[in-house]
């Protein structure tokens, strides 16, 4: 078996050999230029591409990943570092898991710490394929070696992992925005928008409304100085401007102040006159008219105004989306259990929807929306004598509690329990037990 003095060259020298293939039928198998390929088998002025080798395994009938551990030849000459074929070379070894060839090309990477900007260009082309894991190692190796705090590269390299590690573990999301709000500052600014959004949503999961109502003022200042500018962002200027005010009613209803909290929804219920004001920005005018009507309601149902239920069950049955039902079955359900409401109606009108809640386990906000629904929903039973299902919904909430680590749930759900534990089932009892020792483990 020959393993001393392997080449590039001599392996695919060899398969065309095995295979019967001259130049010209490799060049046609490949769709490579036969001149091109000529040049590059042979060494002369051109090196081999990536794709070129690729394009070799696939007619060679080869794992994606064959000969990677010897295109390193192609890239590094001489202690020179070729940045053209470097990126793609570690793209694609990212790509197909040869994490062994990896590691011995980062080492001569970093041996010039000026070299980190090719590490970064590679996490960023892993991160716009959407292989954002395969990007995490690779920003995680930009941020170990970039000594300037405020390089703008180590700046997005933290915010691209604040990005990635988004989740719904509490605890990892929380450490996450501790870690990378100190660079948000440092972004450019169309990055600094969606970062800003980005904060202002996980610590609403959270419920660090000092944090959210920070980060919304924010958002609002932010988008508002650059709506003069020509500048381009994911979303139109007036999303972000719309999402702080939105998010800032939010924290204003958490605190209880339902009139001021209206006096911000009416801020964003019409943003006409916005300007400029394009087909796009427009649509978002649009959506955030629908969220005001519906955040309208939710704050008179809040208040105590029974009254106004069915004809918000009625505008929640219209619009058809899980996510705004969901919304507003908290709002509503949270209203029952303070004011003594009978809604068992519009709980059986969205029985269905309430089935399919579970789908949003796996979504940042969605997740906490389900974990306080369950919440309420059990204490909804428990206040209707309905100890049964009063526990059934304990146990669900507890799950997803320890799931997503939100302990402070946890807690509420153990005591919820224990109260009632007396008319719990035995299996009900065996499932509590096997919950309550996951919440232990995740504790230690």
């Amino acid at each position: 078996m020959r393993v001393v003095n392997r080449s590039l060259r001599v392996e695919i020298e060899d398969q065309m050999k095995q295979h019967g293939y001259n130049l010209n039928q490799v060049a046609e198998l490949t769709g490579i230029n036969v001149g091109n390929l000529s040049m590059a088998l042979n060494g002369v002025s051109r090196a081999m591409t990536i794709r070129q080798l690729d394009a070799l395994a696939r007619v060679f009938g080869k794992v994606p990943g064959w000969l990677y551990e010897l295109y390193t030849e192609e890239c590094i000459s001489e202690e020179k570092l070729s940045r053209p074929r470097l990126i793609p070379y570690l793209v694609r070894c990212a790509e197909v898991g040869r994490n062994d060839c990896i590691e011995p090309v980062i080492s001569k990477i970093l041996d010039n710490p000026k070299n980190v900007s090719i590490i970064f260009s590679v996490a960023e082309k892993l991160y716009q394929k959407g292989r954002r894991k395969e990007a995490e190692r690779f920003y995680q190796l930009v941020v170990d070696n970039v000594k300037d705090n405020f390089s703008e590269m180590l700046a997005m390299s933290h915010y691209r992992l604040f990005s990635i590690i988004q989740g719904t573990d509490a605890e990892k999301n929380w450490k996450a925005v501790i870690r990378f709000d100190p660079f948000r500052n440092r972004l450019p600014e169309h990055a600094r928008l969606d970062a800003l959004l980005r904060l202002t949503r996980v610590c609403f999961t959270l419920q660090k409304w000092n944090e959210v109502e920070g980060y919304a003022d924010e958002l609002i200042e932010l988008s508002i100085m650059l709506c003069s500018e020509n500048i381009t962002t994911e979303r139109h200027l007036v999303y972000y401007y719309g999402m702080g005010l939105l998010f800032k009613g939010v924290v204003l209803e958490k605190r209880g102040l339902y009139d001021q909290a209206k006096k911000c929804v009416h801020s964003y219920a019409n943003l006409e006159w916005w300007e400029p004001l394009d087909e796009s920005g427009q649509k978002e005018v649009e959506l955030f008219g629908v969220l005001a009507k519906a955040n309208l309601y939710t704050l008179e149902v809040l208040t105590g105004n029974e009254s106004i239920i069915n004809e918000y069950a009625n505008y929640l049955a219209g619009l058809n989306r899980l996510n705004e039902i969901l919304a507003g079955l908290i709002a509503i359900i949270k209203s029952a259990n303070t004011y003594g409401f009978n809604i068992d109606h519009v709980l059986s009108r969205f029985s269905g929807s309430i089935e399919r809640f579970d789908s949003f386990n796996h979504d940042l906000i969605l997740s906490d929306r389900h974990l306080r629904f369950r919440y309420h929903k059990a204490i909804y039973e428990f206040r209707k004598k309905r100890i049964q299902p009063g526990i059934d919904e304990t146990l669900h909430c507890l799950s997803l509690a320890n799931e997503m680590k939100r302990y402070e749930y946890s807690f509420l759900c153990v005591s919820l329990f224990e109260k009632h534990r007396e008319n719990a089932s035995a299996q009900q009892v065996e499932y509590y037990r096997s919950a309550v020792v996951r919440e232990e483990v995740y504790l230690e």
